[in-house]
């Protein structure tokens, strides 16, 4: 592995990226994916148990919002400042990133415990789900600190090229909830409140293990005392930036209060456990996209910091048909294997015959995804942060949740609510790609500069002639 960017080939050096951070991913999926696999397995708790979690979800896609904003703000500017060799800069972008995480932390820990009874009841609980919802809650909730800090730094970790330890953040911390599971749940016999002890105990752990690296002699750049101060401008740049993948996580929590609130109406606290499923499924099969996106990041930022616009387009072209490959992948294999799927965390015959046509409907068309990840992912680390920010807007807030309203009130009833998804992954994604390829990519390749062997591109806004003036300098 090298902590340069610039060098090697660039598909190798977003695999390299992208593999470790896939498996961590993964295994920061199984937190959550292992609870719900258990607790759709309770003795005696049918399908209401699952929709207890799901009911959970929204707030801990807000935790999520609130980690991104930070999170994915920093990291993208942290890369960039590296790939000019600003690395006073560098380290005072990850010093007030620690500080914004862990004071927002506080305030959405009191936030959502207080106010967790009328809040759960407003995203559709009934009074038989509601007890399951509360009692996973009301624990897991402790873990916020954990969990923010956890998550939103271990991109600096990654992006200082040490992927494989960015593995093992959430690698450790999985391991443990994996064990500790079964031993709370059905060992001392805690249920619902088991799994949510067990993920907390897990993300203090792994939240341990980053501030660690993070305060120690390995990482190239450090948290440091000098650079906790929050400077108020530079926040505002992180979460300009962050605000992207804010929003995102913000609209998913808007799009799930708003599914489980249909789902109620038009079908019931059964049709609310369904869709946790597809969710935990969407969850996995979505995972390695968002992974290849993501580790693609810190190689684009670096490489965009140099000016080095050749590398970058490069970058955009194999992300892109990689991404597009796999999730073509993803859909054949719920459209021949949907009833393994689901029974993966449910035994529930009425769940699983109801879930299949739901779980077909979900998916359909699920490779445009790749198109939102490609562009999102490339607005995002090269700072354009407006139009990371639209086009999040767009497919969840604009298309997603009036569909979810409408849909099943046209007829189509509690399929609507399904149909919603694979709508505007089509015309969000697509939208998001098409504007990124105009705006983004032919840009790039206008402004590549002036060594064809590196493809060295000038910064925005300088010409090829006070280039050429520069290298003549040199010579002389």
């Amino acid at each position: 592995m090298t902590n340069d960017f610039s060098k090697g080939k660039v598909w190798q050096n977003i695999v390299c990226q992208a593999i470790p951070l896939i498996l961590a991913q993964l295994v920061q999926l199984l937190y959550n994916v292992v609870d719900r696999v258990y607790i759709g397995h309770l003795p005696g708790a049918d399908s209401l148990a699952l929709t207890g979690i799901g009911l959970v979800f929204p707030l801990t896609t807000l935790i999520a919002a609130f980690t991104n904003l930070f999170g994915t703000g920093g990291t993208p500017l942290f890369s960039i400042a590296r790939g000019a060799g600003k690395e006073k800069s560098a380290e005072k972008i990850l010093g007030n990133t620690f500080s914004l995480l862990l004071g927002t932390s506080f305030v959405t820990f009191l936030l959502c415990y207080f106010f967790r009874r009328p809040v759960l009841y407003l995203f559709g609980a009934s009074d038989a789900s509601y007890v399951y919802a509360d009692a996973y809650l009301r624990i897991y909730l402790f873990g916020t600190s954990f969990s923010m800090l956890a998550t939103g730094l271990n991109g600096f970790i990654n992006a200082q090229g040490f992927p494989k330890t960015g593995m093992l953040t959430t690698l450790i911390g999985a391991v443990l909830n994996l064990i500790l599971d079964p031993v709370f749940i059905f060992g001392l016999r805690m249920g619902v409140s088991g799994a949510a002890l067990a993920t907390v105990l897990s993300q203090a752990v792994s939240c341990a293990w980053v501030l660690r690296f993070l305060t120690g002699k390995k990482a190239l750049l450090k948290i440091a005392r000098e650079n906790l101060r929050v400077d108020w401008k530079l926040a505002g740049q992180i979460a300009g930036l962050g605000m992207s993948g804010f929003i995102m996580q913000a609209t998913n929590c808007l799009v799930q209060v708003v599914c489980n609130a249909t789902l109620k109406v038009f079908g019931g606290d059964l049709y609310v456990g369904i869709m946790t499923v597809i969710n935990s499924v969407r969850e996995i099969l979505s995972l390695p996209v968002s992974g290849l996106t993501s580790g693609s990041q810190p190689v684009l930022g670096y490489n965009y910091g140099a000016r080095d616009y050749a590398r970058v387009r490069q970058g955009i072209r194999f992300t892109a048909a990689l991404g597009i490959v796999y999730t073509l992948a993803a859909w054949m294999i719920v459209v021949h294997s949907p009833h393994f799927l689901l029974s993966v965390f449910t035994e529930d015959a009425v769940m699983l015959e109801a879930g299949v046509s739901a779980l077909h409907i979900y998916f359909y068309g699920f490779f445009f995804m790749a198109f939102q990840f490609t562009g999102q992912s490339s607005f995002t680390a090269l700072g354009y942060s407006k139009h990371a920010v639209f086009f999040s807007l767009l497919r969840k807030a604009v298309i997603v949740a009036p569909l979810t309203v409408l849909l099943p009130r046209l007829g189509l009833g509690v399929d609507g609510v399904f149909w919603a998804e694979p709508i505007s992954n089509a015309v969000g994604g697509l939208a998001c790609f098409v504007t990124m390829y105009f705006a983004l990519y032919r840009k790039l390749g206008r402004e590549q500069g002036l060594d064809p062997e590196r493809g060295q591109g000038l910064e925005q806004g300088q010409d090829r002639e006070q280039g050429q003036g520069q290298e003549q300098k040199q010579e002389a």
